[in-house]
């Protein structure tokens, strides 16, 4: 059988958009709800391999992780929101190369997604922190950084983080916080490590802030913290999202200390660090 061009999956997309019933907030109402004090935890197309039964590039797949995505993706609930890829609903201000992706994903994955979302749930945008590369327009990114800075802006801030992932290192993302610390997680297969991430981030105290910056376990900790009353906002891949607008770049470019599974050779980091970073550790997870 013959494939089918980009523009006949789009349209064919763009009709069945019309039928969905599925609400899906934008970023800015998303980014809204999340400086009125909410935690969020979020889907991309990563969670759903894993639901699927598939592996993750850094998180092979697990029976119990695929059970909680699931339960959490359609539970009603109003103490944590969640985040699923607007892309769902529309292709609206899509650079060419990621409107082109989205649509094969969404051809291939859309009727997925739809068999687990509850159509009585508002969802957020997962790209709360995907604010800068995928956008043709990218006139409102510095506001949308500024708004997700503000967030956690004169707050404690405890940073949970896969190994090499480094948020804030050499930029100024952190700077607005009142106070930086940090809980050091495996880079790949977080998630063997569950029970014990969630216990020491539970020991942090429920005045300071949690970001978490961990793969599909970032989505299961976002929302067992805030359903035990912590504030946490799964910021998956914001700092090298802020980075590649830092620098105005065209194309996802690799940030040399930096681990990313997105750009070639993204896992081989430079591994000098300064002594502020080092300082910021209060727990090691292996």
């Amino acid at each position: 059988m013959e494939e089918l061009t980009i523009e006949e999956k789009k349209n064919i997309l763009l009709k069945d958009m019309e039928k969905t019933n599925i609400k899906i907030l934008n970023i800015e109402e998303s980014l809204n709800l999340l400086n009125n004090g909410k935690s969020i935890a979020r889907f991309g197309d990563g969670e759903l391999d894993i639901i699927k039964g598939k592996s993750f590039p850094f998180q092979k797949y697990n029976q119990e992780l695929t059970k909680r995505l699931v339960e959490i993706l359609g539970e009603k609930q109003d103490f944590c929101l969640i985040g699923i890829p607007d892309v769902i609903n529309s292709f609206d201000n899509l650079t060419e190369e990621s409107e082109k992706f989205w649509i094969n994903n969404m051809y291939r994955t859309r009727k997925s997604w739809l068999e687990y979302l509850n159509s009585e749930i508002t969802y957020c945008t997962a790209n709360i922190t995907r604010l800068y590369m995928r956008y043709k327009d990218k006139s409102r990114c510095k506001v949308h950084f500024e708004m997700l800075k503000n967030i956690y802006k004169g707050q404690d801030v405890i940073v949970c983080e896969g190994e090499q992932t480094r948020v804030g290192v050499g930029n100024d993302l952190l700077d607005g916080s009142k106070s930086v610390q940090r809980v050091i997680c495996p880079a790949e297969n977080a998630y063997d490590k569950y029970y014990e991430i969630f216990e020491t981030l539970k020991k942090v105290g429920k005045n300071k802030i949690i970001l978490l910056s961990l793969g599909p376990t970032a989505t299961i900790l976002a929302y067992d913290l805030a359903k035990e009353g912590y504030r946490a906002i799964d910021t998956g891949n914001f700092d090298i999202e802020y980075e590649w607008f830092k620098r105005g770049a065209t194309r996802k470019e690799k940030i040399s200390n930096k681990y990313s599974i997105e750009v070639e050779n993204g896992r081989e980091t430079e591994n000098s660090l300064p002594e502020k970073y080092k300082n910021e550790i209060i727990a090691v997870i292996k």
